[in-house]
């Protein structure tokens, strides 16, 4: 439906008029009945800040686990803050962390219907609409990677869909996917009915109380000071919704909450003729809306490209919030429409009822949860983005058993609290984040080309500047700008390049990155790797101690958190794996010995928070040992390629090739700049050495090797060049191919492993496997018979599968530049089935090499036959000399200063 100016003022002036807060919005539907009162205990084992639906759910879960000295604190009344309005939708259609969640939600309220309470739930399945080409490539590579772990979802064309919704209209469809384990229900009865339940187990339910200070002792949690007087508590978990950040800053240190509310608009219609309670929900992604029939009619949402930050002149969520929650039809009106033109029906809505509900986003979209860095025994559950009723079932319960087990029970890394910066719960950079990721829920996810642009050049090396006018192309990753590939073809003049629109084919910058590749391959590559995380492990300095002690203790603290021998000469290097008792990785990162009893230790940039968080658990009470975050404190360059040496040589008038040998550092002067650290590997598995610049140096070296690396061939390179080398070297990664799930024997990192070490964090869940067995491994595949030029790209969550049976998920993906092909690392496991112990599952290579296994790879529906490979079949390249016998042909430039 399109209407003209004129008509569309007369629909908004009509529709303004019938326009709602929420104030008098309610969908309550079940009469539970909550024990609540205004007296505060003097202590309680767990306090909950907040009554929403997530809180209550962690409280109903305690409960069902015995634990029953539980307070939840409540500005208001119960189930009376934003938990209750949204749209009641839940949606499998996921990948796998997230789905196992709301799964376990779905199962939950099946359980409170089955005891009797009345909560609207309805397995009505849903629709996933696609209008464009892209947008079924994703849904097909979600079809994909959903159905072989247990989800029923199919693709279905045009007359299909008009079968299981008649009201739809499916002319510019190009198809859609149907997912019939999908429902609806009523997040106000939930909310109240886990309410019921929890205070029936002895939670206790405090109302018109306001938090004032989260009271701290050494960093742990102490108690509360409240409107109503002071709790003892032994944790204290932040449920808090959209005031999750500011209850963040009550307490000293300051946890960090990076939440933001949006406003959140959907509308409700009156009852339609025909409109049937098992109408399927529909997800129309490329107009950014979603419907479902809501009392014989319809309640249609959106997750509108640019969204509205809520409450942008204040600086605090103000008392009476619902008056600040103003219907905006001028600005919902764009969706409505869209809305209208998919389901034609709506245009006979009379009076449509549009409500403005905030709902709290965080800035990458996913949930937040887990104990938080700063304090111990301060938990986060919040940042529903949109739907909290989706996740709160299974929220509650992983929460309540991270609580109970002091340790989270299922993978949770990418919701993990620890995965934020200080900047990342900034106000301003929340509010111009919020505009963008709302939308992004609903957007095409581009792998590797889906870069925010709001929010940005916010943390950048000393070297942004220079490498913009060099043509870079920008991506971010913990807040740090990260040149992805370099746009040769741009002259420093005008805007700077942008990347172009994302594809799941051969990306349009393919040639860039291939001319970057060839750069490392033949003459010099250079990368900026500033973005790593970089500690600094010391003993204390003490009068009073000796260097022996002091190198001692470091040198056995560190023995007992890492798999390798760090006891390693000064000067030298090591590469090692940081485990949890089960054996999964914590860390994995680089120990570089600078002195007796002091190690910088150098992991992936995503590790910034989170490591020093469990670093810092592990200290020696004697507080012999210091750490300190010195990130920002050095530029860091990797210098790539057969010619690298010869050039470092040059400019440090020093023989690399002699002086420094593999896994070594030295200190050198590059240019004129003095103590420049240059170490002997890459972090591609390309040979080179890598240079920790002091940040004040760094633009002077950058242009000495820039204007003596050109006789050299040098170029820059950038972090996707990078990464699709490291795949082909057959180099696993953190958050990607290494978890706190996968262990080193299962990643192919034995090397990194040192048993006969007296101890260390996970050794004995080590040994047990070495004695019994892997059942998973990390495996190289090959893709012989795509066509990187016309096929569609391996990018990463495909299924794996082995003589017809599914065996693994794809971790990493990108293209072999040497092999030319495309390549990919994946978990190797037997096929499930039933009735079988531990030693059958054993996995060994004469199994996965087997001549009579034949793999396959799910590419978005069709499958292509992939090699299996145990190690990297690539040649390393040869360190070489400059000599009168190479092929180093010098460039003839003028006006290039020399030292």
């Amino acid at each position: 439906m399109f209407l003209t100016r004129w008509q569309k003022r007369l629909y908004l002036k009509k529709l303004n008029c019938w326009s709602i807060s929420l104030s008098s919005f309610d969908c309550t539907r079940t009469h539970s009945t909550i024990n609540h009162e205004s007296v505060l205990p003097t202590q309680a084992q767990v306090v909950i800040c907040g009554t929403g639906v997530v809180a209550n759910s962690l409280a109903y879960h305690l409960v069902e686990n015995g634990w029953s000295d539980i307070v939840l604190i409540d500005q208001g009344k119960p189930c009376g803050g934003t938990s209750h309005f949204g749209s009641g939708t839940l949606g499998l259609f996921k990948p796998i962390a997230e789905r196992n969640i709301i799964m376990y939600s779905i199962k939950l309220y099946r359980q409170l219907e089955a005891k009797g309470y009345d909560i609207g739930l309805k397995q009505c399945g849903s629709l996933n609409l696609a209008q464009t080409k892209d947008r079924m490539i994703a849904l097909k590579r979600r079809i994909a990677y959903s159905s072989p772990t247990g989800l029923h979802c199919e693709m279905l064309g045009k007359n299909e869909l008009k079968r299981l919704h008649p009201f739809l209209n499916t002319d510019d469809l190009e198809g859609g996917v149907w997912v019939p384990e999908d429902g609806v229900a009523d997040p106000q009865a939930i909310c109240k009915s886990l309410a019921k339940l929890a205070s029936e187990g002895g939670a206790h339910y405090v109302t018109n109380c306001h938090i004032q200070k989260v009271v701290t002792e050494e960093d742990r949690i102490k108690g509360v000071h409240t409107s109503r007087g002071f709790i003892y508590c032994e944790y204290f978990v932040n449920c808090a919704g959209m005031w999750a950040r500011e209850v963040g800053n009550l307490c000293s240190p300051k946890v960090r909450v990076p939440v933001y509310p949006a406003e959140h608009f959907y509308v409700t219609t009156s009852p339609l003729p025909g409109i049937g309670v098992d109408l399927p929900c529909i997800r129309d992604f490329d107009s950014h809306i979603y419907a479902r029939e809501y009392n014989s009619g319809f309640l249609v949402g959106g997750f509108e490209k640019i969204a509205k930050p809520a409450f942008l002149n204040m600086k605090l969520i103000p008392p009476d919030w619902k008056k600040d929650m103003p219907s905006d039809w001028n600005h919902f009106m764009p969706y409505w429409e869209k809305a209208m033109s998919r389901i034609p029906i709506l245009k006979d809505a009379v009076y449509p009822t549009l409500a403005n509900s905030p709902d709290t986003f965080t800035p990458n979209g996913k949930w937040i949860l887990g104990e938080t860095p700063e304090i111990d025994n301060y938990f986060v559950a919040v940042g529903m983005n949109g739907n909290p009723l989706q996740g709160a079932g299974g929220i509650g319960k992983a929460m309540a058993e991270w609580i109970i087990e002091g340790k989270p029970t299922q993978e949770h890394l990418a919701f993990d609290v620890q995965r934020f910066l200080d900047l990342h719960n900034n106000r301003m950079y929340l509010q111009e984040r919020t505009k963008e990721v709302v939308g992004r829920h609903y957007s095409i996810p581009f792998p590797h080309q889906n870069e925010y642009k709001n929010a940005r050049k916010l943390r950048c090396s000393p070297l942004f500047s220079v490498l913009e006018k060099r043509g870079a192309v920008f991506g971010t990753r913990m807040g740090y700008e990260r040149p992805l590939y370099f746009d040769t073809t741009y002259n420093g003049k005008g805007p700077p390049p942008e990347m172009p629109p994302g594809t799941f084919y051969k990306p349009k910058f393919f040639d860039f990155m291939l001319e970057e590749y060839h750069a490392c391959r033949e003459s010099v590559g250079i990368i900026d790797m500033s973005s790593f995380s970089k500690m600094k492990i010391q003993g204390k300095q003490d009068m009073n101690d000796d260097t022996e002690s002091q190198c001692n203790g470091v040198v056995d603290w560190l023995q007992s958190l890492c798999t390798n021998d760090v006891n390693i000469p000064v000067g030298g290097i090591v590469h090692t794996g940081m485990l949890n008792e089960r054996g999964g990785y914590e860390n994995d990162c680089l120990l570089v010995r600078e002195r007796e009893n002091c190690y910088l230790m150098v992991s992936p940039t995503s590790q910034q928070t989170r490591v020093l968080d469990w670093l810092k658990d592990h200290l020696p009470k004697d507080e012999s040992i210091q750490l300190a975050d010195i990130t920002s404190m050095y530029t860091v360059v990797n210098i790539i390629g057969p010619k690298a040496g010869a050039l470092i040589s040059e400019l440090s008038q020093t023989d690399i090739d002699i002086n420094v040998q593999p896994f070594t550092y030295k200190t050198v002067n590059i240019g004129y700049a003095s103590d420049v650290m240059m170490m002997a590997f890459t972090h591609t598995g390309e040979p080179g050495f890598c240079l920790y610049i002091p940040s004040e140096y760094a633009l002077h070296v950058y242009d000495r090797l820039i204007s003596v690396g050109f006789d050299y061939g040098i170029r820059d390179v950038g972090s996707l060049t990078q990464r699709f080398m490291r795949i082909e070297k057959f180099i696993p990664f953190w958050a990607e191919d290494l978890t706190r799930d996968t262990t080193p024997f299962e990643a192919g990192c034995n090397h990194v492993v040192k048993l006969d070490k007296e101890y260390f964090i996970g050794k004995f869940a080590l040994q047990r496997q070495k004695d019994q067995g892997i059942t998973k491994k990390l495996v190289m595949f090959i893709l012989d018979d795509l066509d990187p030029d016309k096929d569609i790209w391996s990018w990463g969550l495909e299924p794996i599968y082995r003589n017809g049976k599914f065996v693994g998920t794809v971790t990493s993906a990108g293209y072999g530049f040497t092999m030319e092909k495309l390549v990919c690392l994946a978990y190797i496991r037997r096929p499930f089935t039933d009735n079988r112990n531990r030693n059958h599952m054993v996995i060994t290579n004469d199994y996965i090499l087997s001549p009579t296994a034949k793999y396959e790879i799910d590419i978005a529906g069709t499958r292509f036959p992939v090699t299996p490979k145990i190690h990297t079949p690539c040649v390393n390249i040869n360190m070489q000399k400059v000599s009168d016998d190479s092929q180093y042909v010098p460039k003839v430039i003028s006006q290039i200063t020399r030292n």
